[in-house]
């Protein structure tokens, strides 16, 4: 009887010892967690300022090269000032999104969404032989984080650019409603993406750039992971089609109204 309750109680006790080790785990999962999601914040911060400042550097070089242009001097200055407002909107956000805060989000018009990115990336992509066409009414509106959504938009159509080069090729927006959603489309006549990689293409840090032909610095893995997040947290949903040499069509479902505003 003895050695029974003997036994018990070393049970109980390397019970107890497990469960306090158990807890000194999750304590430090948690730890590790933040960790994981500040190194993430900083490569989503890192992506979406590199897109704003690459434009702005080719910009500003070439009003250093042309310093009796006045006109083209006034234009990047606006430029830079615009962009300047838009990184620090585009860190808040990408921080309050790492650290789970809500957001205020507001009814905007989907062309003003897409106005604004093609404005933010400075550079007419007919340079690049890349015709762009948009088909968006005038009064479709979205209930979103304009600056969030904005991000989805200048990374889809950043990456539709590159799958272009040198040759040139479409890149085709457009927007519609069904039902109580908002469906934008961005597809472009790339490169395409091959179809083992599509199951991958959203997942953090997977890319299929980096390669002879890619420019330098590309390839982090970081935007499609990111334009997932910002979708996700919308309520929305975001698909991709594509075929090698054929193009890519990503398609972004959003809820047009609150949830609370829906009939």
């Amino acid at each position: 009887m003895t050695s029974i309750i003997e036994k018990r109680l070393s049970l109980h006790q390397g019970l107890a010892q497990k469960e306090q080790e158990n807890s000194a785990l999750r304590a430090q999962n948690v730890q590790l967690q933040a960790l994981a999601t500040l190194g993430s914040a900083t490569c989503m911060i890192a992506h979406e300022i590199n897109n704003l400042l690459t434009p702005l550097t080719t910009y500003a070089a070439l009003a250093v090269q042309n310093p009796d242009d006045t006109a083209l001097a006034k234009k990047v200055l606006d430029k830079t000032v615009r962009n300047c407002q838009r990184a620090s909107r585009i860190m808040q956000s990408v921080l309050a999104m790492a650290n789970g805060q809500k957001q205020q989000r507001e009814q905007v018009a989907v062309r003003t969404l897409v106005e604004q990115v093609f404005t933010c990336l400075c550079r007419d992509l007919g340079k690049d032989g890349i015709t762009v066409q948009t088909t968006i009414p005038d009064d479709l509106r979205v209930d979103c984080v304009p600056v969030q959504i904005e991000q989805v938009l200048m990374n889809l159509i950043l990456n539709a650019r590159e799958a272009m080069l040198p040759g040139g090729g479409f890149l085709k927006l457009s927007a519609s409603q069904d039902g109580p959603h908002v469906v934008l489309v961005v597809s472009d006549t790339g490169k395409g993406i091959p179809a083992e990689h599509l199951t991958s293409i959203f997942r953090p840090f997977f890319t299929t750039k980096g390669g002879p032909d890619s420019p330098a610095g590309s390839g982090s893995g970081v935007g499609l992971a990111f334009c997932k997040r910002i979708v996700d947290a919308h309520g929305g949903e975001i698909a991709v089609a594509s075929r090698v040499m054929q193009g890519s069509t990503f398609t972004i479902r959003l809820p047009r109204t609150p949830p609370h505003n829906r009939p």
